[in-house]
């Protein structure tokens, strides 16, 4: 794998031939229509395939993969314009295996609103691990708040991917409830409660795990989580069930803020059999422009995770999105457009902008005017910014990667885990 930032005057076809790959290839791998224009700036996963298959009359996904001796799911990572889908054509081309080492293996997950499109999931779910659907809730009586999770779970078994249960305290207006919380866990009757429910409804739906993630706690509640995090780890344990807990991107153990004052990370990791650390955000739809996941920010957490958990027990996250903001930015007022990747470079296609790179975040950005006037600024995720974030898994020896999420389409990111990393299966 090579990243390739697009300079003036260059085009697919010139590309292609400095690094001796086809054009159209080349640009699919990316999520693009070969016909599509280039972006000063932009950047390009340019991928070498070594073993390469023509379709012949009846050949299916299936009869391939065992002739290669792949499985469906790596058929499909090598092949991002499948879509994941297993209709062929006589005479397509298939790239079977790519030229290049991988670090290793890698366990990825990946949440999902129930309303992603069937195209985006399918498209991603065979380089997944784990699917979660966003999210199981708790009740104003302390219950469950309970989630259409049928499509999701369905097609995560279609593909041979574990489905995750995910319990948060969202209501049912959409916020996390910090009352209906310190109610849950200030009742034993309520904690023993909500992990039976809970283990009733993994058996139920055929889950394979639970990811519980109660956020805006306050130092009060520290302990008891704590505790509740235990109970049901033990709950689920005994059932052969494991248990992750999510966890704000704190930086040391006495970081001020209602986010972070509740997460107690030596004691929410002793408690659970995995955590998983939401490392984004930094960039949100009311902050000012800048990176979602600038890198520098991201290793002072997991600089200091590793000093509180084992590394081996940490899923770190990784964003797949970026913001477009509107100027001048005024704070408590302005409102940032979550966007994707693909989404970024149409705009900055659209407005003649070109995309630069910011060193320091290792982050790419861009500004331009629209067409009523208005200045913006955009920030957000390409495949120089997710190479660098990917390659911590290996660096702190991590157990995995968690994507936040997967609702908007990111080839460039797929293209690059799969260079990187053997997707684990459970």
């Amino acid at each position: 794998m090579v990243i390739h930032v697009v300079s003036p005057g260059e085009t697919p076809v010139s590309i292609a031939a400095q690094y001796g790959v086809i054009p159209t290839r080349m640009m699919r791998d990316n999520g693009y229509s070969p016909d599509t224009a280039l972006v000063v700036g932009q950047s390009l996963v340019i991928l070498f395939p070594d073993v390469t298959h023509i379709v012949q009359p009846g050949e299916t996904i299936t009869s391939i993969s065992n002739q290669y001796g792949l499985s469906t799911n790596e058929l499909f990572r090598n092949n991002y314009e499948l879509g994941g889908r297993a209709a062929l054509y006589p005479g397509q081309y298939l790239v079977i295996s790519y030229r290049g080492e991988k670090l290793g293996p890698a366990y990825v997950s990946a949440y999902s609103y129930p309303f992603i499109t069937d195209f985006v999931l399918r498209s991603s779910i065979p380089y997944l691990t784990y699917l979660i659907p966003f999210t199981y809730g708790i009740s104003e009586q302390s219950g469950l708040v309970y989630l259409n999770d049928f499509r999701l779970i369905n097609i995560a078994n279609e593909y041979s991917v574990a489905p995750v249960m995910h319990l948060s305290t969202l209501t049912e207006q959409d916020v996390f409830s910090t009352e209906r919380a310190a109610r849950l866990l200030s009742s034993d009757t309520a904690i023993n409660a909500v992990s039976q429910a809970i283990l009733n409804n993994i058996k139920t739906k055929g889950y394979k795990g639970l990811d519980i993630d109660f956020e805006y706690l306050g130092a009060a509640q520290a302990e008891n989580y704590v505790k509740f995090v235990q109970t049901v780890t033990n709950t689920l344990n005994a059932e052969g069930y494991p248990v992750w807990v999510a966890l704000a991107p704190k930086i040391s153990d006495t970081q001020p803020g209602l986010l972070y004052e509740g997460h107690d990370y030596a004691g929410l990791a002793n408690a659970a059999n995995y955590v998983f650390i939401m490392t984004y955000e930094w960039g949100y739809k009311y902050s000012s422009p800048q990176a979602v996941a600038p890198i520098n920010s991201v290793r002072r957490v997991l600089d200091y995770a590793v000093t509180r958990i084992p590394p081996e027990k940490i899923f770190f996250g990784v964003p797949t999105y970026g913001y477009d903001w509107p100027l001048p930015y005024i704070k408590g007022e302005t409102s940032a457009t979550s966007i994707s990747s693909v989404r970024a470079v149409d705009l900055a296609r659209e407005y003649g902008a070109e995309i630069k790179f910011d060193e320091a975040t290792q982050t790419p950005f861009f500004n331009y005017t629209d067409y009523f006037g208005i200045a913006h600024e955009v920030w957000f995720e390409d495949a120089r910014s997710i190479n660098v974030k990917l390659r911590l898994k290996n660096e702190y020896g991590f157990r995995g990667i968690g994507y936040w999420d997967l609702l908007r389409p990111f080839p460039q990111n797929w293209a690059v885990l799969n260079s990187l990393y053997n997707v684990a299966l459970v």
